[in-house]
């Protein structure tokens, strides 16, 4: 009685347990259950398969699978775990030949003898597949030289006992699911070390004989579109998986109209059964259809969103289920051009992907090339060792970026992120040659300035040449999607947006308004840069003000065009943040230029800016520090940003109530420095206008101090804002432009989980996040928190954001379709933990 507790039938009318029969065994069992034409069979447990291993015992069959031909699968919990080879045709012997030869013909008996004295000999007898590889054609002569081959090797005649064949196959599968190298290869799929599986046998439906024979696999849905429509593989006089494994002679469904009908009604009946799109594997026998298995539908990331809101709309699933279908990380493919999947590619090297997307272009080695091809509507490609602010203009006008140094949070890749612009950073393969114009590829090619070059910034790969493309689409399924997500989420989704260019694109993702716009981008613009170095040259109080007094009204302009574009959502504005040696000209023409504008000698503009020059300028004189020491570069910020707010209210009836955050802050008495500063500005604006300008004011939290220190932050603060490149960096000490050079080996070797630029490190940066927001709300119960680094874009940062209870996140636009999914998914999840 316990041996029969072992073994399910297939056809049984109780559900089959995977836990104890396997995925595969269940999902049979459910095909069954649905009245699908599934060949009977039963499965042996995983206890009684590990018996089998142990002691070669072999439980009792029933009888009538010695009718007819069998084959025999493996079944685990997870099919990704694997399993030994199938075996199909076992029983055929030559005392079975005649009434095999009658079913489907003479010829057709002698292959599926030949195809089984293969299978047996190799897997079973573990002989040289090559052996059995006869250049003769299938025929009687064919499987007997075959079954000489098998008696000459292991000295004794092929098995003719049906059931002696079925025992010894059974045995060997059920040992080499044990042998070390199948379970070191299903435990680096995640399987337990003592996972079992079970095993399957079933009657067969052959697949090869008269009339319509042959296999395949079929789903109804496009594996690239997610559009209804039959579509899968078939191969004629095949059995099991042959129309799927490379063979060049499989075909579409297209001729197969007599079983059409059947197959659109089998994957209709396992999509409703099975809540999903399914592929499933079918057998014709002469018209005969029989179904094998089915699994999850072949889909691109785009046909993934296209199924998921299609079975949300038949109301197979709910709409959150839908919402959890998806990875938001793949929703790239709505949001960028992607390369064909089926397009050749010469693949120059592989760096990091750190903007997503593809673009083709000749390449160009500098800013200047790029806008210059721009101008002259040619797309490029902007190839630099590494970028830096003064290369701005250059990555605006470029197709995509590539450098050769820099990591995920490097200048190019925030600034390429932010644009939507294809990047690839860490090419260290790549060597540039600035001195001859060209650029040394690893093996051994060099390609001159003006060569084609494509750019995959999903997969880092660069290639040579250029490749056929797919356009991105934001309309049907997807927006059906989002506006789902919408509904569900209650976290805020903002945008890190610097540019009125970048707003617009921000708004056409339907953001909640802009979580960081970083003031000092603006100042790159031509016309501002030298006016801005003047600024930062002059040599004393008064002559920083000459040089503001002509910025600030640029200044309010852009921010003028921000409110009006965000039309009342919130905007947080940064106050200047990066160290003012990066605005100032590095090259002896622009140094000259200047010099001559200022009225000053070449070498005296040479020795001021030697005299700026700091040790360590990221950790030196940036952010507060610089509104500290020199308090009229934020008072002119404060005024042109009151300035634009009142001019919108004026001119639009727009009510802007913008959000003024201080960079840097490590101590509660700067932003009370800083406060102080922006307060006389605004009662100085008071008495000139009548109306005292309401804003918020808040601090970014971008070191350990401020992080460890945010309930003193808190009194002087409504919000903060968490830049978590900086913290990332600070905390571990680490400088995100430099960390590409070992961040890989770091990774494949189990130094980090993940690279902490990329994805949130919960265990060090995100304690220090919810220190600081627990300290922060016991100070400040009303005090508003947000993320605005670039991990505001990935689903497990904002997963852990909606936990810590965050009321915002902002990303780059072009991320932010990402963000929504993912706070919405986030949501789910914190309200149902159990899913």
């Amino acid at each position: 009685m316990a041996r029969l507790s072992q073994i399910a039938a297939i056809h049984s009318d109780a559900p089959v347990d995977p836990a104890r029969f396997g995925t595969r065994g269940a999902r049979l069992n459910l095909m069954a259950g649905l009245g699908l034409p599934v060949p009977k069979g039963v499965v042996l447990s995983a206890d009684a398969v590990a018996e089998i291993a142990r002691s070669g015992t072999i439980p009792d069959l029933p009888e009538w699978l010695g009718q007819g031909l069998l084959s025999l699968r493996a079944s685990p919990l997870n099919v990704e775990w694997g399993g030994p080879t199938a075996i199909m045709n076992i029983g055929i012997c030559d005392a079975a030949l005649p009434a095999i030869s009658a079913r489907v013909g003479a010829l057709g008996a002698q292959v599926l003898y030949r195809r089984f004295v293969h299978s047996y000999a190799t897997h079973i007898a573990g002989l040289d597949a090559e052996d059995f590889e006869a250049s003769i054609p299938d025929g009687e002569a064919r499987v007997a030289t075959c079954k000489s081959m098998y008696e000459a090797e292991t000295g004794e005649a092929f098995p003719q006992d049906p059931e002696a064949q079925l025992h010894n196959c059974l045995r060997h599968m059920a040992r080499a699911w044990n042998r070390p190298t199948a379970r070191i290869l299903r435990q680096a799929k995640g399987a337990p070390a003592d996972a079992g599986v079970a095993l399957i046998i079933q009657q067969m439906a052959l697949g090869i004989g008269q009339g319509l024979s042959g296999a395949g696999a079929a789903q109804i849905v496009d594996d690239q579109t997610g559009a209804p429509m039959l579509w899968g593989r078939y191969l004629a006089q095949s059995q099991g998986q042959d129309a799927l494994i490379a063979n060049h002679n499989a075909v579409g469904l297209e001729g197969l109209d007599e079983v059409r009908d059947a197959l659109l009604d089998a994957g209709q009946r396992m999509t409703r059964a099975a809540r999903d799109a399914m592929q499933f594997e079918f057998t014709l026998e002469n018209g005969a259809l029989s179904i094998l298995d089915m699994q999850p539908a072949k889909r691109s990331h785009k046909a993934a969103v296209r199924i998921a809101v299609d079975l949300a709309e038949a109301g197979i699933i709910s709409r959150r289920d839908a919402l959890l279908r998806v990875d938001p990380r793949n929703l790239v493919d709505h949001l960028h051009p992607r390369i064909e999947p089926d397009a050749p590619r010469d693949i120059v090297t592989t760096g990091l992907s750190a903007s997503p997307g593809a673009a083709t272009g000749v390449m160009v080695f500098s800013a200047e090339a790029a806008m210059t091809a721009k101008s002259q509507d040619r797309p490029c490609i902007l190839v630099r060792s590494e970028t830096t602010p003064e290369d701005i203009r250059g990555i605006h006008a470029a197709q995509a970026v590539l450098t050769m140094r820099g990591g995920m949070t490097s200048h190019a890749a925030v600034i390429a992120r932010g644009l939507g612009v294809p990047c690839i950073v860490g090419a260290q393969a790549l060597q540039l040659d600035m001195a001859r114009r060209c650029l040394h590829l690893p093996d051994g090619r060099e390609l001159p300035e003006g060569a084609p070059l494509t750019i995959d910034g999903n997969s880092g790969q660069v290639l040579f040449g250029a490749v056929p493309m797919t356009r991105p689409s934001l309309d049907g399924s997807f927006k059906t999607l989002m506006e789902w997500a919408d509904e569900t989420r209650d976290m805020q989704v903002r945008a890190n947006a610097d540019t009125p260019v970048d707003a617009r694109v921000a708004r056409r993702f339907k953001v909640d308004g802009i979580g960081l716009c970083r003031t000092e981008h603006m100042f790159f613009e031509a016309g501002r840069l030298n006016v801005m170095r003047r600024m930062i040259l002059a040599e004393d109080a008064q002559g920083r003000r000459d040089a503001l007094d002509a910025l600030r009204p640029m200044q309010q302009a852009d921010f003028v065009d921000l409110f009006e574009i965000m039309h009342g959502l919130p905007v947080t504005i940064r106050l200047l943040d990066p160290p003012l040696h990066e605005f100032l000209p590095r090259g002896s023409a622009e140094i000259t230029a200047l010099a001559a504008e200022m009225g000053l000698s070449a070498e005296a503009l040479k020795q001021r800016i030697r005299d700026m020059e700091e040790v360590n300028p990221m950790l030196g004189m940036r952010g507060v520090r610089v509104g500290i020491i020199m308090p009229e570069i934020y008072e002119m910020q404060a005024r042109a940003i009151f300035g634009a707010a009142e001019a919108v209210r004026r001119n639009r009836g727009t009510t802007v109530v913008p959000e003024i955050m201080i960079p840097l802050v490590s101590a509660n008495r700067e932003v009370e420095l800083i406060r102080a500063r922006i307060e006389a500005v605004a009662a100085e604006m008071q008495a000139g206008a009548g109306d005292l300008p309401e804003y918020r004011l808040g601090a970014m939290v971008e070191t350990p101090r401020a992080a460890l220190r945010a309930g003193d932050l808190a009194q002087s603060s409504a919000f903060l804002s968490f830049g978590t490149n900086d913290l990332t960096q600070m905390t571990y000490g680490l400088s995100r432009d430099d960390a590409g050079r070992f961040m890989r080996a770091y990774v494949r070797q189990g130094v980090f989980a993940e690279d902490p630029f990329h994805s949130l490190d919960l265990e060090g940066v995100g304690e220090l996040l919810l220190l600081a927001a627990q300290r922060g709300r016991e100070t400040n119960p009303d005090l508003v928190l947000g993320l605005c680094g670039e991990h505001g874009g990935d689903p497990a940062s904002i997963r852990f954001s909606k936990l810590a209870g965050f009321d915002y996140v902002s990303c780059s636009p072009f991320r932010v379709p990402i963000a929504r999914l993912a706070a919405a998914q986030a949501s789910i999840l914190a309200a149902e933990p159990d899913r």
